[in-house]
Order: structure tokens, then sequence, then C-alpha cells
């Protein structure tokens, strides 16, 4: 058993796992900050950028606190101007499963088509990819780019690498992959939605049963098709900030 952080500030006080879990991790925006680490370190202000909502103040009182319950390292660099990584410890990366069991049950019970003055940011569905995807029986990479989603209205570009052990995600391009799947921001919308139809709208090179079978995990087609039936809601118009 490892080392138990200090406890915080205003703890749960009780002595059960689930409480001492929520002490750590129960506070806003904390799961989301290990969910956006999950394809690598980030800079404090690329975790801003991927961040709608948080400010400056929230975001570096919970990165402290989050180095101290350590769940992240804080790495600086002897660059003009200075510069410092967030990086997931093993204790977050285990926080993975936990954040698609969430991610699950958001599909089943909470998902939708975007509603209004919602940010559609792709990179936030993909970078759940290690806690939805299942290990593979064989192994293989699978490139997706969002042809609108970087900024400046460029690529937004990720490695998938699917084995026995399930997935690893990387946010960045990969020389050789079995398969690429690329499309703008409302086909992948579509792909990812409850009334999603597989890899209609996306574009297909390569291994395309690898490419499927990375995005219907990805969309938890399965769970969103049944909770469709048990509960439809709304459309609204998405705010398709990639």
């Amino acid at each position: 058993m490892s080392e138990a952080p200090p406890p915080k500030r205003h703890p749960y006080a009780q002595w059960s796992p689930d409480a001492r879990a929520l002490d750590l991790v129960g506070d806003k925006w904390t799961l989301l900050i290990v969910r956006d680490l999950a394809a690598g370190p980030r800079r404090f202000v690329e975790l801003q950028r991927v961040l709608p909502g948080i400010s400056t103040e929230q975001l570096r009182s919970r990165l402290n606190r989050m180095v101290a319950d350590g769940l992240l390292t804080r790495s600086r660099y002897r660059e003009v101007p200075p510069r410092v990584d967030y990086e997931l410890t093993p204790r977050a990366r285990d926080l993975m499963p936990v954040l698609g069991a969430l991610a699950v049950w958001g599909y089943r019970w909470a998902w939708s088509e975007p509603r209004g003055g919602e940010r559609v940011d792709l990179g936030a569905v993909f970078r759940l990819a290690p806690g939805l995807v299942a290990g593979q029986s064989r192994s293989g990479e699978v490139l997706a780019t969002v042809t609108d989603g970087g900024r400046e209205g460029g690529e937004l570009n990720y490695t998938f690498h699917l084995g026995q052990r399930g997935c690893e995600v990387y946010e960045r391009s990969a020389s050789s992959t079995q398969a690429q799947v690329s499309g703008d921001s409302r086909a992948w919308v579509s792909a990812l939605s409850p009334s999603a139809s597989g890899l209609s709208g996306l574009s297909v090179s390569g291994d395309s049963h690898l490419a499927e079978q990375l995005i219907r995990q990805l969309a938890r087609a399965d769970d969103q098709a049944t909770a469709q039936e048990a509960d439809p809601d709304s459309q609204g118009q998405p705010d398709l900030a990639a």
C-alpha cells in the first residue's frame, strides 16, 4: 500500500475508502485536470486553454494541491520565458478507469447532442480513451484528426495505441499508423453522439475495422443507444470550439 497523502483542510472525516478518495479528487476541476493530462504533460497556459470556465487562481490553487497530494509532478525548465510542465503520477493515472466509468454513466444517463452554449472540444473526449477503450486482441495505432480543431482553425491530431492491455493516447500525429480517421468538428460530434451511425461522415483509410472498433468504444455506442431508447434528450446548437 502506498503512503497516504496528508489530510485535506476540509476532509469528509470518514474512515472509508470512498470518502478518502473524494478527499483527494472530489473538488471541482480535479478529475478534469487528470483527464486533460492523460495524453501527456502540459503547461499552465495549455491547461487554461482546455478548461473553459476555470480562473487563473482556481487553476493555480488546484494544481498546487494536486502536487501536494501526489497526483501531479511539476517540472521547471530553465528557459526564457520560464517553462513549467505538469504531469500525472502513477497514482493519478490509476484514476483513468474511474474517469472511464464516470464517462460511461454520463453516456448512459446525461448524454445528448451539444447544447447551446456548450464548448465542443473533441480532445476532451479523446483523452478519456485510456479509461474507455478496452484491450484489443491485436495491437495497432489509429490516427484521429479533427480538421478544424486546432488553434486558428488548424488540425488537431491524436494517436491511439491499442493493445491487449488497453489504450494509450498521445496528442500528436504519427508517421505510420494502421488506420487514419479524419473529419471536421461536426462530423466527429455526429460520430460521438447518441444518433451516431458508426464512421458515417468521417474519412477513413487503412484498417477500417480497427478504426471503427476504436470509435465505437470511445463513443460507447451501445450505452448511448440504450440510454436514447430509455430517455431521449433534447438537442441544441453547439459552440464548436475544439
